[in-house]
């Protein structure tokens, strides 16, 4: 599997003002080609290389690797909006904004990521540098520094493709490396985990992760934001950017902190991992307004990544499951009822009478499924003899549930 690490590039001023005017010069041939590929209704990479590729290089002193890793990210950036269109993120068609989207050519960032091949960037491991091309030439001895588990990761690991990242002043290498991944492990059951705004996740053992620190911070910043807004300076806008980053820092370590605990228990306890499946979700709720700015900035999207890639790396099984119905449903008997929900956290079943944590029932459901879900392909046979197979899988015994 590729995993990517961030390593801290450390030029001298002479290197920096070399990666800068390369950074310059590959934006804003990225937006020239953009320009030219909304123009001609062109976005396949081989095709647009015929309006643009000499145009790009001669223009803008670029070599051949980076002309057409310009190319390559114009063509990438294209096939992404076309996605998020689809998917209704710029609103309805015939909107202001989608027509807008549909009809104005992408424009990059002077700063915005470089990609880098081994053509273009060569690692001297040994003396921790690295030798970079810029459009003033082949830049050498450009030191570098991270972690200890970021330099062992690029120091012993085979490094693939790499970004150059300009980010607050300071400048980064994103390199994507190999790492060997383990076969899955054969689950004796499964976690479930229900991922919601008031606790950012639950699992089906009964423990609940940060929701209320993190909520409470995010609203602290959301006052914060709207005092910078109605200000309206430049130093406000800055401060409001510089803001923006130090909150999705924060919030990315809190996700990989709960990932960690989550996979690391799985793993011990050798189980799967089960998670509702919630694309779509801001498209099929709908909530009160106070709600919708929380939704909005809940980040669980990146922590079904993180969960998904240490789930890989220690080998354990992961599956998505249906969510539906999962908070009205009992985990004991089965009964499903919106008014088994009195409030957004107590579960009482009018059916048996059980009485939980709603997030811990919907986890043990979600558990379940993971359970079923995981049987029905992996042991389609597993669960009754040979006389009763068909019709219905019962589950096999889960920990979890």
């Amino acid at each position: 599997m590729k995993l990517v690490v961030q390593v801290k590039l450390l030029p001298s001023p002479q290197q920096a003002t070399a990666l800068e005017a390369t950074l310059r010069a590959c934006n804003a041939a990225a937006s020239e080609a953009a320009a030219t590929a909304r123009e001609v209704d062109c976005y396949r990479n081989y095709d647009l290389r015929k309006h643009v590729y000499q145009g790009i290089k001669a223009d803008h002193r670029l070599g051949a690797q980076a002309a057409q890793h310009v190319i390559k990210k114009v063509c990438d950036a294209y096939k992404a909006l076309a996605a998020n269109v689809r998917a209704g993120n710029y609103g309805k068609p015939g909107s202001k904004r989608r027509q807008a989207i549909e009809t104005n050519p992408i424009t990059f960032r002077w700063e915005a990521a470089q990609p880098y091949d081994a053509r273009m960037l060569s690692w001297q491991r040994d003396a921790r540098t690295v030798s970079i091309w810029t459009v003033d030439g082949r830049v050498k001895n450009v030191a570098y520094t991270g972690s200890a588990d970021q330099l062992k990761a690029v120091t012993t690991l085979p490094v693939g493709e790499s970004d150059l990242v300009h980010r607050d002043g300071m400048w980064f290498l994103y390199a994507t490396v190999e790492v060997d991944e383990p076969e899955l492990i054969d689950p004796n059951g499964f976690l479930g985990v229900d991922m919601g705004i008031a606790n950012i996740a639950y699992d089906s053992d009964g423990t609940g992760y940060a929701g209320g620190r993190l909520n409470g911070y995010r609203r602290r910043q959301q006052r914060l934001r709207r005092r910078l807004q109605v200000k309206g300076t430049k130093s406000a806008r800055r401060l409001l950017a510089r803001r923006r980053r130090t909150e999705a820092r924060h919030a990315a370590n809190v996700n990989h902190v709960i990932a960690k605990t989550i996979v690391t228990e799985a793993a011990r306890t050798s189980r799967g991992i089960a998670v509702e499946d919630l694309t779509g979700i801001r498209a099929r709720v709908r909530l009160r307004k106070p709600q919708r700015v929380t939704l909005s900035s809940w980040s669980f999207h990146q922590l079904g990544a993180f969960l998904a890639y240490k789930a890989r790396r220690a080998g354990v099984p992961l599956v998505q499951v249906d969510p539906r119905y999962t908070s009205q449903t009992c985990n004991r008997c089965g009964h499903r009822d919106k008014r088994n929900r009195p409030d957004q956290e107590t579960f009482t079943c009018r059916s048996c009478g059980v009485v939980a944590h709603a997030d811990h029932n919907a986890a043990l459901n979600i558990a379940q499924r993971g359970v079923e879900g995981w049987g029905a392909v992996n042991r389609p046979h597993a669960a009754r003899p040979r006389s009763q197979r068909g019709g219905d899988l019962q589950a096999w015994p889960s920990r979890a549930g």
